[in-house]
């Protein structure tokens, strides 16, 4: 009989739009494994708390003399019983420190493993990412950074790629309509956006509307009041549109990834959704291993101000889109599900799966089908 398993989450206090994609992961961890979840709570108490751990762990050099004589936040959980896992989601570094949330969470688990889903190396936070020494194994969702993550916390460390929800994204049929011509959300190129509008002023051309923020002005983030309710909408909308723009982390900033191409979320999205995915892939043996079939991202440059007679020489050629939407949500369901992360993560620990999960590979493989 398989044991207790217990995650912790940040989606209480913690609502951006990219991070959606962790809870989401959570979601599917707890729907094949009956996982129990403690949501962090009280962000103020728990801000106030890292930071004076933060002073006293500078000052005194000591993370145990830190750990004692910071104010501990308050919402702290009080565990009852045994799990056989603990495992954790951050979306970043810097969500580590709600691990003071569980106290008592290292005595009261057999396996502790934690998924950051996005870490890059000028990010590493060192007074929070040893508060993973007493980890099993740590999972990143980039893969540039796992030396530097395996180096500060002592600890094991592996890439882990990103995923989706496919029995959620995947068409109804393969021959479903899709009114939306073109999907263009998040980081966006102004020229490829611009010459789109044009192209598509009487087709459906959907894309954020949204203002772009950040210091550069090259993000396109706001806050969501349910993680639930919007995947469901962006499954919704992919599954309608015939080509998504997906493009390598960062992609309009090529300043802050120096070279470190990353595959983002967009590329599981829009496989498992069956769009033709057009954009800029990371030029990476990862993503070449992971995408490994003919036209599973169509080149596009990020600035393309010809991008309308692209689409029309691709439109041009009905049987060739039509493969490509069926091979990407039959790769999507066969290898691109969170299912699979989730095997990963047992088998490094060496857990045996769940029936749960073995059912849902067999929805999956329906798909495929």
């Amino acid at each position: 009989m398989h044991g207790k398993i217990l995650l912790l989450s940040q989606r209480r206090i913690s609502d951006l739009v990219a991070f959606c994609l962790a809870y989401e992961f959570e979601d599917t961890f707890q729907a094949v494994t009956d996982a129990e979840r403690i949501d962090a709570t009280d962000f103020a108490s728990l801000e106030f708390s890292r930071r004076a751990y933060k002073l006293i762990r500078l000052a005194t050099g000591s993370p145990r003399l830190a750990a004692g004589l910071a104010p501990p936040p308050r919402g702290k959980a009080t565990l009852t019983g045994e799990f056989e896992l603990f495992f954790p989601v951050f979306s970043n570094a810097f969500e580590l420190y709600s691990l003071a949330t569980i106290p008592d969470w290292r005595r009261r688990c057999r396996k502790a493993a934690c998924f950051i889903t996005e870490v890059w190396t000028d990010q590493l936070p060192e007074y929070l990412l040893e508060l993973l020494s007493e980890f099993d194994h740590v999972f990143t969702g980039l893969q540039h950074c796992v030396d530097d993550v395996a180096r500060i916390t002592g600890r094991p460390c592996s890439y882990l790629p990103l995923a989706t929800d496919v029995l959620r994204f995947a068409p109804a049929t393969p021959d479903q309509p899709r009114p939306i011509d073109v999907c263009n959300i998040g980081r966006r190129s102004q020229v490829t956006h611009r010459a789109l509008l044009a192209a598509l002023q009487h087709r459906f051309y959907y894309y954020d509307t949204v203002a772009a923020s950040g210091t550069d002005l090259k993000q396109r983030t706001f806050r969501v009041d349910n993680a639930q309710e919007h995947r469901l909408m962006l499954a919704t909308i992919l599954k309608h549109s015939r080509y998504f723009i997906a493009n390598r982390s960062h992609v309009n900033n090529p300043e802050f990834t120096a070279g470190r191409d990353e595959s983002s979320a967009r590329f599981y999205e829009g496989i498992a959704a069956g769009t033709v995915m057009i954009g800029e892939a990371p030029r990476t043996a990862e993503f070449k291993r992971q995408f490994d079939w003919p036209d599973a991202v169509i080149h596009l440059p990020f600035d393309s101000p010809d991008v309308g007679s692209i689409l029309a020489e691709l439109n041009s050629n009905p049987g060739r889109l039509a493969t490509v939407q069926d091979r990407n949500v039959r790769e999507a369901a066969l290898r691109h599900d969170w299912l699979y992360r989730i095997r990963t993560v047992f088998e490094v620990l060496g857990l045996s799966p769940t029936e749960k999960m073995q059912a849902r590979a067999d929805q999956l493989a329906q798909i495929a089908r």
